[in-house]
């Protein structure tokens, strides 16, 4: 019986450690996340998000061989190597933010050439900050 009364020890430690002091409501700042109005719009169907994806093999080697061409291109800013490319059926659907219009066309450009691209549906958006 020695090993209860550590077992309610430590039972308590981890109750007390998962308990989470409220912040009086006056200190907490109303600020939304950066891309909320882009979540909001992307529940709309007609927008497609990365779930939006084929799971065929022709598909998703397009999108690796965009991701590929993407990330290859140094030149290129971070935010640029990190846009959303969505493929279904044939059909490349870029988005996120980018740096300029440059690297907009430029990637729109990369996407367009690999193999089994039917389509480029540019949505890439240049960023304002």
């Amino acid at each position: 019986m020695k090993t209860l009364p550590a077992v309610i020890i430590m039972s308590l430690l981890v109750v007390a450690g998962c308990h989470k002091k409220e912040e009086p409501p006056d200190s907490r700042a109303a600020v939304n996340a950066d891309n909320s109005g882009r979540n909001v719009r992307d529940r709309d169907d007609a927008t497609k998000t990365p779930g939006d994806q084929a799971e065929n093999d022709a598909d998703r080697t397009i999108t690796q061989n965009v991701r590929k061409a993407i990330v290859g291109d140094d030149s290129l800013s971070t935010n640029g190597k990190n846009v959303k490319i969505i493929t279904s059926g044939g059909t490349v659907t870029l988005r996120g933010p980018v740096s300029s219009e440059q690297e907009k066309s430029t990637i729109a450009n990369k996407a367009q050439q690999v193999a089994g691209v039917k389509q480029v549906d540019n949505q890439l958006e240049i960023a304002t900050n």
